[in-house]
């Protein structure tokens, strides 16, 4: 009887411990594939940092010295301000611009049916899927046609094309899951279709709305294939960074100013997500579906 009860022990034991070693590997494996992802996103981020301090316009390890000077040469570079300065007037344009045109597009595809609008959300997706080569070529064969000088405008007009829809996407993600009988119960309590808008729908939109702006802000200051094809004689910071590889003495500074331009970014992410986290946690809900187009009960 002893030995009979000593082995049920051993085979109860047995898949425990079995179990127990799967889930162990399981968890090394996702730990090692989230640190190979971080190498991947932060590791470049972390060497151009590293290098922006040599003082050596080589990028070679180890490090020769330590100085901030390429980060005063950069600060005092005439040019690069300009070409920063138009990236955030791009960028501060586009961005109102396209949350303007992707919502009312949104709007359009989810609250209202009429013929063609499957061809019409279809049209608004293309340029997510079409190469931004091909659309920057495109571009320029179009302005050229119409005798279109090539500007800060042009580049604008190009970057509310391209970063429209993706706005409109998010925001009709969340439309469709907003709950039809809130807007039923506005209009049952005498609200017009106005006041449903801005005081029952609008309020539920306002984390996706916020991070589609940060999304469209530093997709346009960062974007180069685009603006490169519909820029003309103007700078933009990708387009100065561009032009400014082709010396070597020049790569110092590009790290230096590519570092502090990185740190202000990941701060506009942060300050942003923890916003959003904020609203939504007001309302009981998880960011994370918010900005996905999650439930709005």
């Amino acid at each position: 009887m002893v030995a009979h009860s000593n082995a049920d022990q051993a085979d109860q034991v047995l898949p425990r411990v079995g179990v127990k070693r799967r889930d162990q590997a399981a968890m090394a494996l996702q730990v090692l594939f989230l640190i190979l992802v971080a190498v991947i996103l932060f590791g470049p981020l972390i060497l151009l940092a590293l290098f922006s301090f040599n003082d050596s316009h080589a990028l070679n390890l180890p490090i020769t010295g330590f100085t901030t000077r390429w980060y005063t040469d950069a600060i005092e570079n005439e040019r690069l301000r300009e070409a920063i300065g138009n990236s955030v007037k791009i960028s501060i344009i586009v961005m109102p611009a396209c949350l303007v045109l992707g919502t009312a597009a949104a709007f359009g595809i989810t609250r209202f049916e009429f013929r063609g609008r499957g061809i019409i959300g279809g049209f608004i997706a293309l340029p997510l899927v079409i190469p931004w080569l091909l659309t920057g070529v495109g571009a320029l064969l179009f302005f050229n046609a119409l005798n279109i000088s090539l500007s800060l405008l042009t580049v604008g007009i190009m970057h509310t094309v391209v970063a429209f829809p993706l706005v409109a996407a998010l925001v009709a993600a969340q439309l469709y899951r907003i709950d039809p009988p809130l807007e039923e119960a506005s209009h049952d309590l005498g609200a017009t279709h106005l006041q449903t808008l801005r005081f029952v729908i609008l309020p539920l939109l306002i984390p996706t709305l916020a991070a589609s702006a940060v999304f469209v802000f530093i997709w346009s200051f960062n974007n180069f294939i685009i603006s490169f094809f519909a820029i003309g004689f103007d700078n933009t910071f990708p387009i100065w960074v561009f032009s400014s590889l082709r010396r070597s003495g020049n790569v110092p500074v590009i790290n230096a100013i590519s570092t502090l331009v990185s740190v202000v970014q990941i701060a506009l992410v942060w300050a942003a997500w923890r916003y959003l986290r904020f609203r939504s946690a007001q309302r009981g809900q998880d960011v994370r579906e918010v900005i996905a187009g999650g439930t709005t009960a």
